[in-house]
């Protein structure tokens, strides 16, 4: 048993040798080259789930803009009201049937149903509002996060640029003072 297992050990070690020497050879372009094959291989095995991630990826992006975000909320309250009017129209078709002689009992059903459909409607309209909130929040903090790290550059370009001037008045100080000593010397 144990030079079964000291047999395949020495296999799997050839192997990994064998794929460390592989991997060695190969340059920077040819891994570049295969992480793309792999990645289009992955694309056309998975299409939708690229396209769901690319499309997911752009909305994220977008919401992080100050644009996107109000493109969001413009789109978020035409949604609610297009979403309210359907589920009046939905209960006005519900009471309309009721009146034409419907039974009791189908119109309750009727009403409970749409009840509970707007009770979800509310329910995604205001999951989407707090999304939407938070993704404002999200792009506030980065924005004022970028304002600071633009703002502590500023100051170290500020700091860099005294220090090169105080740099340079000390070379012409300097530079001035062996002239001043070269003149002195000619006129002796």
């Amino acid at each position: 048993m144990t030079d079964l297992a000291n047999n395949q050990r020495d296999r799997l070690r050839a192997r990994i040798e064998a794929a460390e020497r592989r991997n060695s050879e190969r340059n920077l372009a040819d891994q570049a080259r295969a992480a793309a094959d792999a990645a289009m291989d992955y694309t056309r095995a998975n299409p939708l789930t690229v396209i769901g991630g690319a499309v997911a990826a752009g909305l994220v992006i977008g919401l992080l803009t100050r644009p996107g975000r109000r493109v969001a909320s413009r789109a978020l309250t035409s949604a609610g009201d297009a979403i309210s009017g359907a589920a009046s129209t939905a209960s006005a078709g519900v009471k309309s049937v009721t009146s034409r002689g419907g039974s009791r009992l189908s119109s309750l059903f009727g009403e409970a149903a749409v009840a509970w459909l707007m009770t979800v409607i509310d329910d995604v309209l205001d999951a989407a509002r707090e999304g939407k909130d938070r993704a404002e929040n999200l792009g506030e903090a980065a924005g004022a996060q970028a304002r600071k790290l633009s703002d502590g550059a500023s100051d170290v370009a500020g700091s860099a640029a005294d220090s090169t001037r105080n740099l340079a008045r000390q070379a012409r100080d300097a530079a001035l003072g062996v002239v001043r000593d070269i003149r002195r010397q000619t006129k002796n």
